[in-house]
């Protein structure tokens, strides 16, 4: 149960192989690229140490270019290719060739459907989603989503090697496209593109609303809880009001669609809802991870 196997070698595929490795299980990296597999083991070390753990734990990590080898003896896999149907179908069918028969199969997409994937392939029962957050070792959850035919062992026995090594699973019971996690968030940012575009204030104002106001609540009160607090009487009252003056787009806005079109792509390109120079883009960047490391730290004391 301590071997675990990880299908790719970027950013998520190294970061989860570092929660494993960190709590002590055997770990093994799958990454066809050579330039790739080189680097897999330093950066998480670099990681290690630049959170303040021990970058000796980087140790347990293996890095391969042989599938087989990397999911022979293994418990656990977990693909962490690309937003690909196709090819996480056709790493699934690879994977049942060579895993054990009993190894679990899980799947880091963070929208596709367990379901759509393992689709008409052997053993789907084993088949499981896990959708984990970027970075992967410094936010807690990873969504644990459930296929029309994944069986409940197969839950049970990914939640409780999920806690082990120190996350916070969620089951969600019911497959569908962006499991929780990421229909609320895009549902946020539907409405925030929308309120962009339509001029109601800048970009950098949404923002600014959203991390002074009800974003400073989130990590101790989440919506229905809020609700509750607030009373549902009063929340009833309030979407009479506003749930007609909602986004509806049932598609990409078409203010979004413009500025893809137009090479706007945001720190890729250094405009995006706005500009960005080199050092406000490294700002963000130290910014959010300390917050993460903080939040992290404050977890593990209590």
């Amino acid at each position: 149960m301590n071997r675990i196997a990880v299908i790719g070698g970027g950013l998520m595929g190294a970061g989860i192989a570092q929660v494993f490795a960190a709590a002590g299980r055997e770990t093994i990296v799958f990454e066809p690229s050579d330039e790739v597999r080189v680097s897999v083991v330093q950066r998480v070390a670099d990681n290690l140490k630049s959170t303040g753990c021990d970058s000796s734990a980087a140790a347990l990590i293996a890095v391969t270019g042989n599938l087989a080898e990397a999911v022979g003896d293994a418990y656990f896999v977990t693909e962490a290719a690309p937003e690909k149907l196709e090819l996480k179908r056709s790493i699934f069918a690879d994977l049942i060739s060579h895993a054990p028969r009993e190894c679990i199969l899980a799947s880091n997409s963070s929208v596709i459907p367990i379901t759509r994937i393992s689709e008409g392939l052997y053993t789907a029962e084993r088949m499981v989603g896990t959708h984990w957050w970027n970075p992967p070792y410094l936010v807690p959850l990873v969504e644990v989503i459930q296929g029309e035919q994944t069986s409940n062992a197969t839950i049970a026995a990914t939640m409780t090697l999920l806690t082990e090594v120190g996350k916070s699973p969620a089951h969600v019971v019911k497959d569908t496209p962006g499991f929780v996690a990421n229909r609320l968030q895009h549902a946020l940012w539907r409405e925030a593109i929308a309120m962009v575009a339509e001029g109601i204030c800048d970009a950098a104002t949404l923002d600014a609303c959203v991390k002074n106001s009800f974003g400073l609540r989130l990590p101790v009160l989440g919506p229905l809880e809020n609700a509750d607090l607030v009373g549902l009487d009063l929340t009833l009252d309030i979407h009479k009001t506003m749930m007609p003056e909602l986004d509806r787009h049932a598609v990409p806005h078409s203010f979004l669609e413009a500025k893809v079109a137009n090479g706007d792509l945001g720190f890729k390109s250094g405009q995006g809802f706005r500009s960005w120079t080199n050092e406000e883009m490294q700002q963000l960047r130290k910014q959010l991870a300390d917050h993460l490391v903080a939040a992290q730290q404050r977890r593990e004391s209590t």
